[in-house]
């Protein structure tokens, strides 16, 4: 089986449990500061979890398109991924614990047919916050499992928000018996890394509040998740991810251009494969390589791969290696159309930093040599690679771990701090507030973002003008919007002066659920591509504002305020960002 088969199996048996499709959502989450990126597929669908109702219904399945950035460090063995796609099935306070156990099992062991005999689940042990979870493990009996196939852990059982706060809960993992010349033992330790886990049901009860409460959810939901990756690799009878269908011709590429084997060559190539497929998706969903956010974290993936091409000999100026290897990535991902649609943009970027990188390199790695002398890296040091030798610092601790040195982290970050306002590394990815939010002022704020995107058209007398992104904290908003010039101050409060009246009308905000079709009729704005499913909610601001969009909203105008421009600067090429406040 592939990837594709695997992904059309899955959406069909879930389809055939009454669940809808949903789509495939972007990298870089919208409205939600507390995450650099979507790292799992429950993440867009906070609000829903919260207890929004959902376009689709109760019952929702996906393929989801996900990075996380904490086992970046541990890429190099044979099945952790920063980029992978994660299989999902959502009951948002529809079934619970039992169905969506035995929905589970039967899919991997009736439709993917992996035997019972090379399977174990893992429950909840209970903590102060939660008891035990002794009702699914008496589920995972009545399918077949024997007790010593079930073990209780504690915090490797509970599923934390993705943020700072929201819902969360115990979850029920499944694992899988990878040796094919070793007979299954008869107790499963979870310990034993033959076991390979390959899908987890959070059983989501509960909600995590700002201060640290973990309180009853008014709806219980659950959230599925299974990797594509790993599951593939076993449904193939394989013990490496990266010899599956969704990395093979990029290891051959690879092997090509450094003509180097794999085999002794592993972990370079791994490392490569991954960072490489991940910078191709990041790019492609509107990063682009900088020094913070989501663009340090898309330079540090592809500065880590090429200093490993490097590593393999490869002559990477003479043949865009970065370049050749991406190629590979969207050849295989041809099902992503975001993907198609942006290859000219994606090859530019990888070139143009690949460029950059290797002006530097050499030189900082001489510099790097010097400083080492003496068996540690100063603050200052430190600080100069990365600022003069775009080093990103976990290359410089990498760099130091080779050879036994140590890094003065603190005194980097006192050195970054001192020339930053706000140093926001990658490792950090964690602000405030977030979809999970869902305060009044987030609500307000998240209205007023409507209202700007229709007063820069009315303004600006320009109806080609769309959002391309937003970010919405408990304090402000902050909304990019293509246009080709700054704004003139006569311009910026033409559009003050425009939402304030509006906001002074008393205007009350609706909500209708309608097909994608319907709402493209009714004028609703939108960017109508495979982000929407069959049905969508638009929320209309009298005649004024008209938006596909997921809420939260506030019911009238009136309940917002004033609204004032702080800001107003580039944000990338043809691209304004607005920054604004409601006092």
């Amino acid at each position: 089986m592939n990837r594709k088969q695997l992904i059309k199996k899955y959406i069909d048996f879930f389809k055939s449990k009454d669940h809808k499709e949903i789509p495939n959502a972007s990298l870089i989450p919208e409205n939600d500061p507390t995450v650099l990126f979507t790292t799992a597929g429950m993440h867009p669908l906070v609000p829903f979890l919260l207890g929004e109702k959902h376009p689709q219904g109760k019952r929702l399945v996906n393929v989801q398109r996900c990075i996380r950035t904490g086992d970046i460090d541990e890429v190099g063995d044979s099945f952790h991924h920063t980029f992978f796609e994660m299989l999902g099935n959502w009951s948002l306070g529809d079934y619970f614990k039992k169905e969506a156990i035995e929905m589970t099992f039967e899919f991997i062991n009736k439709k993917l047919k992996l035997p019972i005999e090379r399977l174990a689940v893992t429950c909840f042990a209970g903590d102060k916050n939660a008891e035990k979870d002794k009702e699914s493990a008496e589920v995972w009996k009545s399918l077949g499992f024997s007790e010593e196939r079930i073990v209780f852990l504690g915090k490797d059982n509970w599923w934390d928000p993705a943020g700072n706060t929201g819902p969360c809960g115990s979850c029920t993992e499944q694992f899988y018996w990878k040796p094919n010349n070793i007979p299954a033992p008869k107790v499963f330790d979870s310990e034993d890394k033959n076991w390979v886990e390959i899908g987890n049901d959070v059983l989501m009860q509960y909600n995590k509040d700002e201060k640290g409460n973990y309180n009853l959810a008014k709806q219980k939901n659950i959230d599925f998740g299974g990797g594509v990756e790993r599951t593939i690799t076993i449904l193939n009878g394989l013990e490496d991810n990266y010899l599956a269908d969704m990395w093979k011709p990029i290891i051959k590429k690879i092997e090509k251009i450094s003509k180097k084997p794999y085999k002794g060559n592993e972990r370079e190539m791994r490392i490569i494969a991954d960072h490489i497929k991940a910078a191709t998706f990041i790019i492609a969903d509107g990063a682009v390589p900088g020094n913070a956010e989501q663009g340090y974290v898309l330079r540090r993936l592809i500065r880590r791969a090429i200093r490993n091409l490097r590593k393999l000999d490869v002559p990477i100026l003479e043949m865009d290696a970065t370049v050749e290897i991406a190629k590979e990535v969207i050849k295989i991902y041809d099902d992503y159309e975001i993907l198609q649609n942006n290859k000219k943009k994606i090859l530019d970027e990888l070139k143009k930093e690949e460029n950059q990188f290797q002006k530097t390199l050499d030189k900082g790695l001489r510099e790097f040599e010097k400083m080492s002398g003496d068996k540690k890296i100063d603050g200052k040091e430190s600080f100069l690679l990365y600022q003069s030798y775009g080093f990103p610092v976990e290359m410089i601790k990498e760099l130091a771990g080779e050879k036994g040195i140590k890094v003065d982290e603190k005194g980097f970050e006192k050195e970054l701090a001192s020339h930053q306002e706000l140093s926001r590394t990658a490792s950090a990815g964690k602000f405030k507030s977030g979809l999970a939010d869902n305060s009044e002022q987030t609500q307000k704020l998240h209205t007023a973002c409507h209202m700007l995107n229709e007063a820069l058209r009315v303004v600006l007398k320009d109806k080609n003008i769309f959002q391309k992104g937003s970010n919405i904290t408990s304090e402000r908003l902050r909304f990019d919007f293509n246009f080709d010039r700054k704004l003139t101050d006569e311009e910026k409060k033409a559009i003050e002066d425009l939402i304030n009246k509006k906001i002074k009308q008393n205007i009350p905000v609706e909500l209708e659920e309608l097909t994608l079709e319907d709402a493209k009729k009714a004028g609703a704005q939108g960017v109508f591509n495979s982000k929407y499913g069959e049905k969508v909610k638009v929320y209309s601001i009298g005649d004024f504002s008209k938006e596909i969009c997921a809420g939260p909203h506030v019911e009238n105008t009136s309940e917002m305020g004033i609204f004032k421009i702080k800001k107003e600067e580039s944000s990338s090429a043809g691209v304004r960002r607005i920054k604004a406040v409601l006092e």
